[in-house]
């Protein structure tokens, strides 16, 4: 697992302040790294949907979804399929990556989670920073699982 102790933040800051989501925004960009090492020359030659499967966890989707100057946009997600008709994607997020600035942002998340606790989450924080941090949280989170459970697109 990677480190967070690792990032030295350029000041002081409070959690749940816009200077603390910035380091999130950077510590996601550098687990993001690892999940696919040379992010960025890889998307821009990748097919557009990309597979990690792990023998520990579900498969994992990475779909590319825009690419310009200085950004990527993309999705990533596990699809279940409780209902093989209609098969559900969650956690569903969107992440943008600016590859200058060295940050990944979650820019759009499911509203309606399938698990209980990510419900709870998603009610306790329901302003605009409040959902920046529940949705990159949840982005930072996630990835340390998915390193574990030693995900990559190579």
């Amino acid at each position: 697992m990677l480190a967070d102790s690792l990032i030295v933040p350029e000041c002081i800051f409070r959690p749940g302040s816009f200077t603390a989501l910035m380091t999130i925004y950077e510590s996601n960009f550098i687990k993001l790294t690892h999940l696919s090492a040379k992010l960025r020359d890889r998307l821009g030659t990748a097919p557009p949907l990309r597979i990690s499967r792990s023998e520990q966890d579900c498969v994992l989707y990475l779909r590319l979804l825009r690419r310009e100057a200085y950004t990527t946009t993309v999705n990533l997600t596990y699809w279940f399929e409780q209902d093989p008709a209609e098969p559900v994607a969650d956690p569903d997020l969107t992440l943008r990556i600016y590859h200058d600035a060295r940050l990944v942002e979650v820019v759009s998340g499911r509203e309606e989670h399938c698990h209980p606790q990510l419900q709870a989450l998603a009610r306790a924080h329901s302003i605009e920073l409040n959902r920046r941090w529940r949705n990159n949280i949840l982005l930072n989170k996630w990835l340390d699982y998915l390193l574990d459970m030693g995900h990559e697109f190579a």
